[in-house]
């Protein structure tokens, strides 16, 4: 019976049949239309502009090619980011129709009672402050270590080498990053030898072993050092490339003025890279403020591990609350807001200097 069973059973390849392929085929032949007939508008406009003449034709072409591109800015971002900060102002509320008893939706307003709520709810409140660590601690960490890095192995033997190490971490994905030290690093048994590297080290000692993400407050901690290790090598590559391009002249000038090596690096080098440092801060800050799949791939924001992109994931597409999770998305822009404007005056100061 179970030979038989086995036998009626479709094979994986029985839906591949004539049918199948005609669909498909039919849909690949309206998407190479679709392909065409976008190509040829745009050939048509482009020749239509080229065809203007006089004073008029560089603002013509200068519109044709910007139109397109403030057209796909206006539907992918701006309309999706009003959108967003008006359902931040709303509340969904499901009620049964009078007539037909089925549950519909209504969105009302209510202000900023979202902005209150998780500005004042414990459990938001601990994932913006968590957040608020991340973007300090991760920049301050990575472009720190990665300018001590970038300082000592410069010009030394096998310098190639040495940075490619600190720099393959950036290969690896967040969630790679964050099985890696999860399982190797910070795994914690209760019962039994301890498989995790920390952990089997800390036992060697007779220290007892610690569970790294389940221990508050630390277990913040101990996950931003994932972050911070992967971003290190993108601040000592681009650090490392900086200090080569300061000028020797400087240098070697400050020297005979008697300048030792300290303070050749905090007078001469820091000014000098002081662009590239604010370019690096910025850079990794932002990326810290997107952090979502350590958070999610280790502790899913348990023990008050959460950060605002968890959290505003959780709201939206596992608690349908969307509103509470516009809410965040917003808080998580207007944290943003200070980290460009402080980007854009430093560089204005830098060239100004130049």
């Amino acid at each position: 019976m179970t030979v038989l069973a086995a036998a009626s059973r479709p094979l994986p390849m029985a839906g591949l049949d004539a049918n199948f392929w005609s669909e498909q085929g039919s849909k690949l032949i309206l998407a190479a239309l679709a392909i065409i007939v976008f190509i040829a508008v745009v050939a048509l406009i482009m020749f239509g502009a080229d065809l203007v003449k006089g004073r008029k034709r560089d603002k013509v072409q200068l519109v044709v090619l910007i139109t397109p591109v403030l057209l796909l800015l206006a539907i992918g971002l701006i309309y999706p980011a009003i959108d967003t900060v008006w359902l931040s102002f709303t509340e969904i509320v499901k009620e049964p129709d009078p007539v037909t008893g089925i549950n519909t939706e209504s969105m009302n307003f209510v202000g900023l009672d979202n902005y209150i709520f998780a500005f004042t709810d414990p459990t938001m409140l601990r994932t913006i402050l968590n957040t608020i660590a991340w973007i300090i601690l991760v920049p301050l960490m990575s472009t720190i270590v990665g300018l001590a890095y970038a300082v000592f192995i410069d010009r030394a033997r096998g310098e190639k080498q040495l940075k490619s190490l600190v720099f393959m971490p950036m290969a690896i994905s967040f969630v790679g990053a964050s099985v890696i030290w999860g399982s190797i690093m910070y795994d914690y048994n209760q019962t039994g030898s301890q498989t995790g590297m920390i952990n089997a080290v800390l036992g060697v000692f007779g220290i007892d072993p610690i569970n790294f993400l389940a221990t508050e407050p630390w277990n913040t901690f101990f996950l931003i050092v994932i972050l911070a290790w992967i971003q290190t090598g993108f601040a000592m590559v681009i650090i490392s490339a900086a200090i080569k391009g300061v000028p020797v002249e400087i240098i070697e000038a400050a020297s005979l003025d008697g300048a030792n090596a300290w303070q050749r690096f905090w007078s001469v080098t820091i000014p000098s890279i002081r662009g590239t440092l604010v370019v690096v801060l910025t850079t990794i800050t932002i990326a810290t403020l997107k952090v979502y799949d350590i958070v999610r791939t280790l502790t899913q924001g348990r023990n008050n591990t959460d950060v605002v992109a968890n959290k505003m994931y959780v709201l939206s597409f596992v608690e349908q609350r969307q509103p509470l999770g516009a809410a965040l998305a917003v808080i998580l822009f207007i944290f943003v807001i200070p980290v460009v404007i402080y980007n854009v005056r430093s560089l204005q100061k830098v060239k100004e200097t130049r």
